[in-house]
């Protein structure tokens, strides 16, 4: 009978790179496993159970799933997420499983499945997630306040609560509803740049239109969810309304002011958080010669607040945890010392072009680097854990990301340098005991 002792971190992770490397035996091997963790055989392997008393990792595997099970199994986009949440969730609970990732986080094109229920027109690419059509937005400046609320109960929302309350079944973990934040939902619906243009030269009406849709959808949407799922939690994502692209004053004054606005007078708003804003190292001081690494519309970035403000408007909206992501680019050390200093966890995320097999010239200079880099991000987790107040499982039975997490794992990741990471995480040191 198959179970995951086998594949015991390193072994589930090398199966996994001899099957993206085209291995006919071990795709044979891999299909195995997937048909016993999709009929249920494995469901007892996916109770959280106790982590080891030191630093763990988790992953987003949505796009890692949708990659092994098209291939495997000719699964395309649109049957993958809403055809059977089990098959959904057991295929990304067995990936992590393969993976060596400790800590289960299942997560899906949250961005697309938001807009999807307005009525927004979707691309649904065959081995790819979907994702609004830029072509066809759904709202524009003339009718946005006409945008009503949805239907929760059928579509879209009935799917994600039937992959959330299965998550809990196999997991035990509380559910936790994945949605857009209102900038980002703004985005995918209105367009991106119209609502770049308008946030320069119209500011006031983006302010109304993010709180249009605080009030008319995203509210009630997580007023449903918490009916259903008392005990759950919301992540909001907002990478449209990050510093990177809108500028840290914007970020501040409309993406987390709308989380804000939304969140007011709500009973569940301290189980509600949004965790990915990026771009921190726009914050810093201005170079002398002024060049950007992106081209920005003129205006969105004037106003350039410091790192420690921006922080403080950032975990305005994420009570728990300081998150240092990839694209902040801003060193580790001083995400340790704010998380200390606010008595605060730390989640430090790993990228994905950082694993991004395709874009790695030297293998081995690229396993050096990144074993420096997991050692330090692990050895500042660490510490934080070891010198903060924490709950003593340093959170570990929440749903969201913590400790070290994997941005995007997909079929195009490195298995080789996802475990040169792992060794450093799994081979980490405990921590020392806390009173």
């Amino acid at each position: 009978m198959i179970n995951f002792d086998p594949y015991a971190y390193p072994e589930g992770l090398r199966l996994l790179g001899r099957w993206q490397s085209g291995d006919l035996d071990a795709k044979r091997e891999l299909t195995e496993v997937m048909d016993a963790a999709i009929s249920g055989d494995l469901d007892q392997s996916f109770k959280l159970t106790a982590l080891p008393d030191r630093v763990h990792s988790t992953a987003c595997m949505q796009m890692l799933g949708l990659g092994v099970l098209h291939d495997l199994y000719g699964i395309e986009s649109w049957d993958y997420y809403n055809v059977d949440a089990y098959r959904f969730v057991r295929a990304s609970l067995a990936l992590s499983k393969l993976l060596g990732v400790e800590k289960p986080y299942v997560t899906w094109a949250l961005y697309a499945l938001t807009c999807e229920p307005l009525g927004q027109k979707m691309m649904y690419p065959d081995k790819y997630p979907p994702g609004a059509d830029p072509d066809t937005v759904l709202i524009n400046k003339s009718n946005w306040h006409e945008l009503q609320t949805p239907d929760f109960t059928t579509g879209v929302p009935k799917v994600i609560d039937e992959i959330l309350r299965v998550t809990e079944e196999l997991t035990g973990l509380p559910p936790m509803l994945q949605v857009s934040a209102p900038y980002s939902l703004a985005a995918d619906i209105y367009g991106q740049e119209p609502l770049l243009d308008d946030v320069v030269h119209d500011p006031d009406m983006v302010n109304a239109l993010l709180d249009h849709l605080g009030d008319v959808v995203l509210g009630p949407w997580m007023d449903h969810f918490y009916e259903k799922f008392p005990n759950g939690w919301v992540e909001l994502s907002d990478a449209s309304g990050s510093p990177f692209f809108i500028g840290p004053g914007n970020c501040k004054n409309m993406s987390i002011r709308a989380i804000k606005h939304m969140l007011r007078d709500k009973p569940y708003a301290d189980r509600v958080f949004c965790n990915n804003y990026r771009g921190d190292f726009t914050s810093e001081p201005k170079k002398k010669d002024r060049r950007s690494r992106r081209k920005m519309p003129e205006g969105s970035n004037s106003e350039r607040g410091s790192l420690v403000e921006l922080t403080d408007a950032k975990v305005s909206v994420n009570h728990y945890f300081v998150m240092r992501l990839d694209a902040d680019k801003v060193d580790i050390s001083f995400y340790e010392d704010q998380a200390i200093q606010r008595k605060m966890a730390l989640t430090s995320g790993i990228g994905s072009p950082k694993i991004d097999r395709n874009s790695i010239e030297d293998m081995g200079a690229a396993r050096t680097e990144l074993a420096e880099l997991a050692r330090s991000h692990v050895g500042a987790i660490r510490r934080v854990c070891e010198a903060t107040d924490l709950p003593r499982d340093t959170y570990n039975t929440t749903p969201w990301p913590s400790h070290l997490y994997f941005e995007d794992i997909n079929s195009q990741s490195s298995f080789e340098l996802i475990e040169v990471i792992l060794n450093e995480v799994i081979n980490s040191v405990p921590f020392e005991k806390r009173a």
